[in-house]
């Protein structure tokens, strides 16, 4: 009984030290009422759990050992690095699970009742876990300045010309966005953007709209999703961190829920009348504020009619970044009409010209 206690008593603080990281992680990181809430009442449950086995608080007390605790000293190299908070948390909730699951076998060992409740818990906290790593593996979008669209119908040069263009006039970001194209054709021309951006010596991002299976079979660094394509939890089963999430957020409430779910950041917008399809009712600057006071907010790039002119006056709103289509693949002069976005958001002078195929 000795050792059995010892386990319980080892794995109920185990639980509790975890338990605190995660809320502290959800409360503070994510700015989550809910989950935070989640995860304090399964810190209620544990206790009255704990007390439900009726054991002495006090022969477990006496039960503990830390200086003779052989597992003290042991510690592997991993365990003394986190990339960051999602890292943090992570390992918290692996701690919570593998406690609970030793809680629950020495309760049974000890033919004490109330062993189920700790595999209720358990379960409960997968899905904690689950909310927790989502929504803080998200933000990880660079805050780029210009994202072009690029769609050949819309461009009156030729496509790709209209990206090597934009390039050169100072975009970071390109997203191939055809919705209607076939599989086969969307995929090769996704890899001809990625060449023509990894040759480019700014190495702007590549982004393809709708398609994770294309984006990971191009070789792209991201995938951009409206509402009502796969939800962000769907594109990270298929690519966990291989693809930067975008979601196209029309409103406070859709973008509340595109960072609880890990968007690494947000189209918010439209911002002004556009002739794009599917774009939704203008909803203008004021979406834009909202959208900056949310806590934990990641990139955004404002979308929806934006020209030369009006991301001055975003720029003037705190919009750090815009994603732009008819203005610049539209143009005669892509390069030129890029460069007057940037400008006007109070990025760089216009850049030196650039073509695919340069090193």
């Amino acid at each position: 009984m000795d050792a059995l206690a010892r386990i319980i008593d080892a794995n109920a603080n185990r639980a509790r030290e975890a338990l605190r990281v995660m809320e502290d992680a959800a409360r503070f990181g994510l700015n989550d009422a809910a989950l935070s809430e989640a995860i304090k009442r399964l810190r209620h449950q544990l206790r009255e759990a704990l007390g439900a086995l009726a054991l002495d608080d006090l022969a477990l007390a006496a039960s503990r050992d830390t200086p003779g605790d052989v597992g003290t000293g042991i510690a592997t190299e991993q365990e003394g690095r986190r990339r960051g908070l999602g890292d943090v948390a992570g390992a918290a909730a692996a701690r919570l699970t593998e406690a609970l699951r030793s809680i629950e076998e020495a309760a049974k060992a000890c033919s004490l009742g109330g062993a189920g409740a700790f595999e209720a818990m358990r379960y409960e906290a997968y899905e904690v876990e689950k909310r927790l790593r989502l929504g803080l593996g998200g933000g990880r979008a660079a805050p780029w300045r210009l994202c072009v669209l690029v769609t050949e119908s819309l461009c009156r040069l030729a496509w790709e010309r209209v990206a090597e263009e934009a390039i050169a006039g100072g975009a970071d970001c390109l997203q191939l966005r055809e919705k209607a194209m076939d599989g086969a054709e969307l995929l090769r021309r996704a890899r001809l953007l990625v060449e023509i951006a990894r040759a480019a010596p700014s190495r702007p991002a590549v982004i393809v709209n709708d398609r994770p299976d294309v984006a990971l079979l191009a070789g792209a660094d991201g995938v951009h999703v409206g509402q009502t394509d796969l939800p962000v939890e769907a594109v990270r089963a298929l690519a966990g961190r291989r693809l930067l999430v975008g979601v196209s957020t029309h409103g406070v409430e859709q973008a509340r829920s595109a960072i609880a779910a890990g968007a690494d950041y947000c189209g918010v917008g439209p911002m002004f009348p556009t002739s794009t399809k599917n774009a939704g009712p203008v909803v203008g600057p004021a979406l834009l504020r909202a959208y900056l006071s949310l806590p934990g907010a990641p990139a955004h790039l404002a979308i929806g009619g934006i020209t030369a002119e009006n991301a001055a006056a975003l720029a003037g709103e705190g919009c750090r970044g815009v994603a732009a289509s008819s203005f610049v693949c539209g143009s005669t002069d892509p390069r030129g009409a890029a460069a007057r976005i940037v400008e006007a958001l109070g990025g760089a002078a216009l850049r030196p010209r650039v073509s695919a195929g340069a090193g």
